[in-house]
């Protein structure tokens, strides 16, 4: 089973910017799909990006041009480019394999890591 650990969460004023890296245990070739989810407190966990082993992506509408996923096969590494940053985006941010019931629905996968903080302070 692939272990995921999640990276380069931290503390960053509105408007700013940080990259999310996911390294995964074992190749990430054969994955379909990968994702991104986050978990603000008192929230219940939801998926942000989406990409397929093809590259195609797709975004939640609260991230939509401001958040990039993309991922690097030889590096067994997922990212996400978080840009123009805002209070609302403060969560723990978690990675996991995805799958495809439909055009943009995904359900998790795989097991969960211990995620990665991101607090945007206004």
């Amino acid at each position: 089973q692939v272990q995921l650990v999640e990276s380069g969460g931290g503390l960053v004023q509105a408007g700013g910017s940080l990259r999310l890296s996911c390294a995964a245990s074992r190749s990430i070739v054969s994955i379909k799909s990968m994702g991104w989810y986050r978990q603000a407190p008192g929230k219940q966990r939801e998926l942000v990006a989406a990409i397929t082993s093809g590259g195609s992506t797709n975004y939640a509408d609260s991230v939509k041009g401001r958040f990039t996923i993309s991922r690097d096969n030889a590096k067994n590494t997922v990212y996400l480019q978080m840009n123009s940053l805002k209070p609302e985006d403060t969560a723990v941010y978690y990675c996991n394999i995805l799958l495809r019931l439909g055009n943009s629905d995904y359900v998790p996968f795989g097991s969960w890591g211990q995620g990665t903080q991101v607090t945007v302070s206004s």
